[in-house]
């Protein structure tokens, strides 16, 4: 999984807040009005980039209507039902050893003042939303998943935090949907029909034994005429028992890298946390703004006392050696 994906997975929101806070620190302790304006402008695209992306989850979720799995389009959906394990057999979390349907951890060391990542992985199984009126697969590999539960607990120097979704919990979800089965199977009778006869032909012996009747050694017109009726035979039977095979739903990301999300926090709840979350990116956008013409003036201001000061010490140079020239004394002792 790419760096970007991580990211996207793994908190972005935090993660972006906390790249602003890191460079609001290094812009103060910037005793020039230069470093200033590089951290004012970095921290001012880091904004504009998470408002836009905070923004286009909320969309998501509000634009898009509930689907139900027994009659969604094939396509990017949402839909709402109860996360259960496949086959009834729950997933045990890796720290807590809890039944679940997802989890990831994180493992952080104390290292004097700094904490650093030592481990932090997620599970990658699959589960089961039932809405009703039916079930979908649902994929987690490459989703954004946000979780009410959350367990953080200290050991000795490292902390440990896990994060799960419970077997039971409303789960909702917006991917690409799509349907595996009898009904979307794409069956071509003439097709199958010369597969299976070029696959009899092949074995000689079987075909002799099936087809010739008159024990002659070959299979003449109307011994393949039986032939390919027996055949259009089986593969009616065939397509019939492919046809009758359940449909299979699934969801999973985007193969157009829209948002995948999955949550079991409430889909109004959660438009809401995104709505807070890029008026505070806007917010700090904003402020940068308002900030940067401040630093230029400062910058000008900087730079012309600095030049006055240069203006000063040369007219004090220069008054030094008029009273040098003036009074013929030297320049430096014998």
């Amino acid at each position: 999984m790419g760096m970007i994906s991580s990211l996207r997975k793994k908190y972005a929101q935090f993660i972006t807040s906390g790249a602003l806070l890191v460079l609001l620190v290094i812009g103060a302790g910037s005793k020039s009005p230069k470093g200033w304006l590089v951290c004012l402008a970095l921290m001012a695209l880091i904004s504009l980039f998470a408002w836009v992306s905070t923004m286009r989850r909320r969309r998501a979720i509000t634009d898009m209507p509930t689907s139900r799995i027994a009659s969604a389009a094939q396509g990017y959906v949402e839909l709402i039902g109860v996360g259960r394990p496949p086959g009834g057999l729950p997933l045990l979390s890796r720290r807590t050893k809890q039944p679940c349907l997802w989890y990831r951890y994180l493992v952080m060391q104390k290292s004097g003042k700094y904490w650093t990542v030592v481990e932090d992985d997620e599970s990658d199984t699959s589960f089961i939303v039932d809405d009703g009126s039916g079930c979908c697969m649902v994929d987690t590999e490459g989703a954004e998943i946000t979780t009410r539960h959350t367990e953080t607990w200290r050991e000795g120097n490292r902390s440990y935090t896990e994060w799960k979704l419970l077997s039971g919990d409303t789960i909702y979800a917006l991917g690409e949907f799509r349907t595996f089965g009898g009904g979307t199977v794409d069956l071509d009778a003439r097709r199958d029909m010369g597969e299976l006869l070029t696959e009899w032909k092949q074995d000689k012996k079987g075909l002799l034994e099936r087809f010739d009747l008159d024990k002659n050694g070959e299979i003449n017109e109307t011994e393949w005429r039986l032939a390919r009726q027996a055949a259009r035979r089986e593969v009616s039977k065939m397509h019939t028992e492919a046809r009758n095979v359940s449909d299979v739903h699934t969801l999973r990301r985007p193969s157009d890298r829209r948002h995948y999300l999955i949550s079991n926090i409430d889909p109004k709840r959660l438009a809401r946390r995104y709505l807070l979350w890029s008026f505070f990116h806007l917010t700090c956008f904003l402020s940068v703004l308002g900030a940067i013409p401040y630093v230029l003036h400062q910058q000008t201001k900087h730079e012309a006392i600095k030049v006055e000061r240069e203006a000063e010490l040369q007219r004090r140079v220069q008054k030094l050696n008029e009273i040098v020239e003036k009074y013929q004394l030297p320049s430096s002792p014998p």
